[in-house]
């Protein structure tokens, strides 16, 4: 899939902006705090995490926030008007420890073994991201223990136990909606 040109395409941008609208609205605040949810995939002080599907940077800034200056957040998202909008957002704040990429999830061009955390939120299940060929790129990019932490609305679809399947991630649980899982040595 040319992720490279779909991010470009007038049409997705102006389709994905009201989309963008409604997952920065208060009543998404306050029914998903993002503090509360990145708690639930042990987001924490000096890690590097990558976002995939940065969208308008929702749970970005708070994940920044919360990693702290030693730490690291790489936010990747295929949509260009999504991409500048978070880097705005991420300038403004003042912060100098995020870096917003338009890139594929499948082919993320990061070094391997070189995350600590890689956040899933709100991007499974979504058939441009096929599971055969997210998760070993989710693997590549994460240090041995790493964490894989996934968030779907509104239902799991499944996708939970195909994690495990793939054997290259095992289950750790699941807390403030958000299913955990260890990478796995293969």
């Amino acid at each position: 899939m040319d992720t490279e040109r779909l991010g470009q395409s007038r049409f997705l941008n102006i389709l994905f902006k009201p989309a963008g609208w409604l997952m920065e609205s208060r009543l998404r605040h306050w029914l998903m705090p993002p503090r509360k949810t990145l708690s639930g995939a042990g987001v924490g002080p000096g890690q590097t995490v990558l976002e995939v599907g940065s969208g308008t940077g929702f749970f970005t800034l708070p994940a920044a926030e919360m990693i702290g200056e030693t730490g690291r957040l790489i936010g990747i998202d295929p949509l260009s008007d999504y991409v500048d909008r978070v880097q705005n957002k991420v300038r403004e704040a003042g912060l100098n420890n995020v870096t917003v990429l338009k890139r594929d999830a499948l082919d993320t061009k990061l070094v391997a073994a070189s995350v600590d955390v890689v956040l899933l939120f709100g991007v499974l299940p979504y058939p441009t991201l096929p599971l055969d060929k997210l998760l070993p790129e989710m693997h590549r990019v994460l240090k041995a223990g790493g964490t894989l932490a996934v968030w779907m609305f509104p239902v799991s679809f499944g996708v939970p136990e195909a994690i495990s399947r793939s054997g290259l991630f095992a289950r750790l649980g699941k807390k403030n909606s958000v299913y955990t899982f260890r990478r796995t040595e293969n």
